[in-house]
């Protein structure tokens, strides 16, 4: 019996898969509210009886808050995109195009042509992030947000490339009287434009197009934005209920080919271990010793403002 596990960090959420002999037999995702070892921990610890106390297994972990969990746990890490590629490869392989969204980041991966992976930076415009924000504006919860944008008329531009741009373009609308339902929509649209205009560059996307992560999955308004934009027909928008799992899945994939073998207890061991351990292990000396050190340095530092002062009344009388 061959058992891999995959744990994909992302900025948002943990997301765990299980595959046994090539099926995958259990899958879970959920925020971690910025306790990301923690939560890693309690959703191995909720796989626990599934897999078998003495069952072997491989085990890696991706994602973009995954890479200090995985070397203070000494635990395999896989890059992200490679576990995009992983996923696609053994689930989608008929795709010709993926894009996948999460908490705060994006990526499109061109797979037939000339392959070509791009993501975006450091800014978490037109991003799962971004959707919470503009939630948080006007007043509703996401999956309310979702519901309001199904009940859409007309579209309207806003800025998506940051948050506070769009937040002046969406708060003359509100004051204005644009209905809720209009501005959900457009926000929407205004992720769908970040991901086409900011990722795809020009290049078309065409063909099977695989669209992956939480918000894809479950913001049904999000992805009639995204068919409408692209033209795309229902045979060829790829929505698989294995979307906000699909990056965990491919680091399962990943995890059959390590070397490493662990039990659930001592894979558990692992990630506790890294939950107990120092999130920022190098750090700058403090700059006084204890208050005495204090002391010196302000009265050091008046002695100067005296003297600086004495000379500056001494030049003017000059």
């Amino acid at each position: 019996m061959n058992v891999n596990v995959g744990i994909d960090i992302g900025s948002t959420t943990v997301k765990i898969v299980v595959v046994r002999d090539g099926e995958i037999i259990h899958k879970h995702y959920e925020r971690h509210f910025s306790k990301v070892r923690e939560k890693a921990v309690e959703l191995v610890r909720a796989a626990r009886g599934l897999i078998g106390e003495d069952t072997p297994l491989r085990c890696s972990i991706t994602g973009s808050a995954g890479l200090g969990v995985a070397k203070a746990a000494d635990i395999d890490f896989v890059q992200e995109v490679f576990a995009t590629r992983k996923a696609v490869g053994v689930h989608v392989p008929q795709a010709d195009v993926v894009i996948e969204l999460g908490g705060e980041d994006a990526k499109i991966v061109f797979l037939t042509g000339q392959l070509e992976e791009r993501m975006n930076g450091s800014c978490a415009g037109g991003t799962g992030a971004f959707i919470d924000q503009m939630a948080v504006l006007l007043d509703v919860t996401p999956s309310e947000l979702d519901e309001l944008a199904q009940g859409a008329e007309r579209i309207y531009t806003i800025a998506s490339r940051c948050g506070v741009f769009a937040k002046s373009d969406i708060q003359p609308l509100l004051n204005e009287g644009a209905r809720k339902e209009d501005v959900a929509a457009s926000i929407f649209q205004a992720v769908v434009n970040q991901t086409i205009a900011g990722l795809a560059q020009g290049r078309e996307v065409k063909g099977d197009v695989l669209f992956l992560g939480g918000p894809l999955f479950f913001f049904k308004g999000l992805q009639k934005r995204f068919q409408e934009t692209l033209k795309l027909d229902d045979a060829h928008a790829h929505f698989p209920a294995l979307a906000p799992y699909a990056i965990a899945a491919g680091a399962a994939e990943y995890a059959g080919g390590t070397q490493k073998t662990y039990t659930v207890d001592s894979l558990l061991a692992a990630l506790e271990k890294a939950a107990d351990a120092p999130v920022v292990a190098n750090y700058l000396p403090p700059l006084f010793e204890d208050e005495q050190q204090y002391e010196e340095f302000k009265n050091r530092h008046a002695m100067h403002d005296v003297m600086t002062q004495n000379v500056t009344m001494y030049e003017g009388d000059a």
